[in-house]
């Protein structure tokens, strides 16, 4: 084993080799910028340049780009409250109010430490922990990965806000949503209602950017005004470093979390910030300040994310079997060079690995530090007035979600998310529950058709199971002894009136009634394909029914039912919430009919024009910027944008 360490270390310090690196980490901080693209677009870009290129050099090049894309997604969940890429969507929730108080360069800081410190940890434990890995991973069988699902469900507790009721008719919500499309054990179609775009289910990206993004941009856009309330931008880097050091416990912690979690093929990134998120209030005394901008809730997730890379290259390497998405675009390159992935990997190639395994500690460390270097420029963009962020703001993340499978619905799908996530943000709805539901749901489902098939409801005797589940019920009684409020950073003094109370019970009714229509569907179903959506409705109406009895009493000043920003665009001096819903749905209306192309210019033009109010030709400036931005990564990306209904006829 040293021998191998040894060899591994002498042939990737090598100039070529460190060269080819550096590559991979730039164009990864490239793609990682921009929401919604992450590893797989990233490496899917890669995968035409590495023919001709030699075994060594491509495969540095290709763990550059991976180890570092989780790194810089992290400038845009941030600096402006989108989610970058799958695994940065925890960072968002006080990553973002960290930049709104004027301190985005301290968040930016302890983030990129924190991600150093995430992946060389993976690395270290990696290089001890490669050898024994195959039968600790063989041990997580079908009925232990859905408990770990089970698990991560239980971070609702803490996410739930000031409504445990609320939180958890959320998750379930969201297991709905995410049951749309194919049935895993039958392959029924359920609750597409003849849509075709759903047949597939909802694209990861599109709820995401949609019940994140959407509202963050649409509050802005509201207020005009810069997104950092202050005009300095805070103590700096040198205090995210501090604050690492701080909380070096809760990293340590949380990059073992994110090892773990990414060496068990299926779990993903998808989850491992949620569930170190939820570690990290759950660990923690005094949890008032989480959800509102502390520096805990952002060093927590962003050690997960990167040791993760490092754990999910473990099943990757040993079985052939990816850890991720991102990790199937990788084996697909390892195949392209000539690396067969197998048990060969930890014997007669078992320097390889580690040449892998430490090309991504160095990756990770000048990923950070090029990253560190952007910190500050980057967070001045917080200081920049936001109606001029806004137009670019909402082309990149419309380029991400059309990302997911190329159809215009894609455009369509985010303004419903959209509009669903303002609304959820208003009335107090966890939107973390949410989308913790909506990513577990396939897996959930998944995995307990198959552990009931294999060990039937025996499955719960099994050890590994009983274990999880001891776990999983110490996590939910952590969960409750505090709890994190997305919403507590927007106190007011206001008291909701009556047309607020109305709006509020109409849209509870609303998704109470979404949890009755999930139920009919299911019983359309065959057992196996009707089973989960029908369990997981019946579970949820319980709480539903609680929050709409406890509406219509109309308790106005019952702070778990209403929300104190739960109003209509009453606000003085500020434009309707639904303000920048409009001008999205007039951007994709436009590229229905003219093409995605030509729509953008407009928009463009008319945002920068009404709302930035900018000359002429600054104004034509910034459009020709966003169009170029859209051009260069069709090329790239070999992407062909909507033509639109009017444009097609005459171009063909």
């Amino acid at each position: 084993m040293l021998d191998a360490i040894l060899q591994s270390l002498n042939d990737l310090l090598t100039l070529n080799h460190v060269a080819h690196l550096v590559m991979g980490v730039l164009l990864g901080l490239v793609i990682g910028i921009f929401p919604g693209l992450g590893g797989i677009a990233g490496l899917s870009m890669l995968l035409p340049f590495l023919y001709g290129m030699d075994t060594a050099s491509a495969l540095a090049t290709l763990i550059g780009l991976v180890a570092v894309i989780p790194t810089s997604a992290t400038f845009t969940s941030i600096l402006m409250g989108i989610p970058g890429s799958s695994s940065s969507q925890a960072t968002v929730l006080d990553g973002f109010p960290l930049a709104k108080k004027g301190q985005a360069s301290r968040a930016l800081g302890a983030a990129f430490m924190s991600s150093l410190f995430g992946g060389l940890f993976g690395a270290l434990i990696l290089t001890f922990f490669v050898q024994i890995a195959r039968p600790v991973i063989l041990v997580f069988g079908s009925a232990e990965l859905f408990m770990l699902a089970i698990f991560g469900l239980t971070m609702v507790g803490s996410l739930s806000g000031r409504s445990l009721a609320k939180g958890i008719f959320s998750c379930g919500l969201g297991m709905l949503i995410g049951a749309i499309g194919s049935a895993p054990a039958t392959g029924e179609f359920r609750l597409i209602f003849g849509i075709d775009y759903l047949y597939d289910g909802i694209p990861l990206v599109v709820v995401a950017l949609g019940i994140f993004a959407l509202p963050e941009i649409a509050d802005l856009l509201r207020k005009d005004g810069s997104i950092s309330q202050k005009s300095d931008l805070g103590t700096g880097l040198q205090q995210g470093f501090r604050d690492v050091m701080k909380h070096r416990w809760l990293a340590l912690r949380c990059s073992g979390l994110g090892t773990l979690i990414g060496a068990i093929p299926g779990m993903g990134g998808s989850v491992v910030d949620w569930i170190a998120y939820g570690h990290g209030v759950q660990s923690t005394r005094d949890k008032s300040k989480f959800g509102k901008g502390d520096i805990r809730g952002v060093i927590a997730p962003e050690s997960a994310n990167n040791a993760k890379e490092g754990g999910a290259l473990v099943p990757t390497l040993l079985f052939g079997i990816p850890g991720s998405g991102s990790m199937a675009i990788f084996l697909g390159g390892m195949v392209l060079i000539g690396i067969e992935a197998g048990p060969s990997m930890v014997t007669t190639e078992l320097n390889l690995t580690y040449i892998v395994i430490w090309s991504l500690a160095i990756a990770n460390l000048l990923g950070a530090g090029m990253a560190l270097f952007l910190a500050r420029p980057m967070a001045k963009l917080t200081s920049i007035r936001f109606s001029l962020l806004a137009p670019f703001m909402i082309m990149v993340i419309s380029f991400a979600a059309y990302q997911a499978t190329r159809d215009m619905m894609d455009l369509w799908m985010l303004l419903l998310c959209g509009i669903l996530g303002m609304l959820m943000r208003r009335f107090g709805w966890s939107r973390p529950s949410f989308l913790i539901g909506f990513v577990l749901s396939q897996q959930a489902e998944s995995y307990l058709n198959m552990a009931v098939q294999f060990y039937g409801w025996e499955m719960f005797l099994r050890p590994g199971v009983i274990a999880i589940i001891i776990v999983s019920t110490l996590s939910l009684y952590l969960s409750r002894k505090g709890v994190v409020d997305e919403h507590a950073e927007q106190t007011s003094e206001w008291q909701p009136n009556e047309a607020s109370i109305r709006a509020q019970k109409w849209f509870a009714l609303f998704l109470v009634s979404v949890a009755g229509i999930s139920i009919f569907e299911a019983f359309r179903q065959s057992f196996l394909g009707g089973v989960f959506p029908l369990a997981i409705a019946f579970a949820i109406l319980p709480s539903g029914f609680w929050i709409l009895w406890n509406l219509w009493r109309d308790e106005r000043k019952n702070p778990i039912v209403f929300d104190a920003e739960a109003r209509i665009g009453s606000l003085p001096n500020q434009s309707s919430v639904f303000e920048g819903a409009l001008w999205i749905a007039g951007l994709f209306t436009a590229s229905s009919l003219i093409g995605f192309l030509p729509a953008t210019a407009l928009f463009f033009i008319s945002i920068l024009a009404i709302k930035a109010r900018v000359s002429r030709l600054k104004n034509a400036t910034l459009t020709a910027s966003g169009l170029g931005f859209l051009l260069v990564f069709a090329h790239f990306l070999n992407l062909d944008y909507p033509m639109g209904i009017l444009l097609e006829p005459l171009l063909e």
